[in-house]
């Protein structure tokens, strides 16, 4: 028990330095995917990085939680947590909708874009990030029994699987030239984004955390 203890606020300190990571990490993401979403005229690239910006408020809100916690030793966890589950569940309602109207858009207007190359690129490097930052922060979590930040280690599992969705679309275009290939891919994240921001609220609501953001237990487990 002495040992948790003087070892806590070394643990928030990571909780504090993953937060930034992830809020910093996610807006040189957006910047760099709307440029060449722009560029070569691609909706999933640019819609992938509206997604990143959305992110950051989930980052912040965590960011935000971690840093009152360091302040007052741990005190009144739960009222902190849930405020940092609400602004993550508000992250993905805008996600939800970001991800319907882009989806929505690209099928509509039938639109070919001219590259999907940056698209690989850049969803090569988030599924490696976000894998990295998964680890860290279940890690963290587990080690300081916070539900809140295994639920940020949820919602950026949720990061991974949309960076997934824009690799294989992106590797699907080069292969085979079909423009809305990431569209129904897009979809179905936006169907699960909107369940983990509704059960996020949920959790909140009843001050119970045992299955944060999106309820996926299973997905994301503490270290034994």
């Amino acid at each position: 028990m002495l040992g948790f203890v003087q070892n806590k606020p070394k643990l928030y300190a990571w909780a504090y330095a993953l937060a930034l990571i992830t809020i910093f990490y996610n807006i040189v993401e957006g910047l760099v995917s709307v440029y060449f979403g722009l560029e070569d005229e691609t909706m999933a690239l640019f819609g992938f990085g509206l997604d990143s910006f959305v992110e950051v408020i989930s980052g912040i809100g965590i960011w935000h939680m971690v840093r009152r916690l360091r302040r007052n030793g741990g005190e009144d966890a739960d009222r902190f947590e849930r405020q940092a589950l609400k602004i993550t569940g508000s992250a993905f309602y805008l996600l939800t909708t970001g991800l319907a109207v882009g989806a929505g858009l690209n099928l509509y207007q039938g639109h070919k874009p001219e590259t999907t190359f940056w698209g690989i690129i850049i969803a090569g490097v988030s599924i490696l990030t976000m894998w990295l930052l998964i680890r860290a922060k279940v890690s963290v979590g587990t080690k300081l029994n916070s539900e809140a930040i295994l639920a940020d280690a949820n919602c950026t599992r949720a990061c991974l699987q949309l960076s997934i969705v824009l690799l294989v679309a992106s590797v699907g275009y080069e292969l085979t030239g079909i423009g809305g290939l990431d569209a129904v891919g897009a979809l179905i994240i936006a169907v699960l984004a909107f369940r983990e921001g509704r059960e996020a609220f949920q959790k909140a609501a009843a001050g119970s955390f045992a299955c944060a953001c999106g309820g996926s237990c299973e997905t994301v487990q503490k270290e034994s």
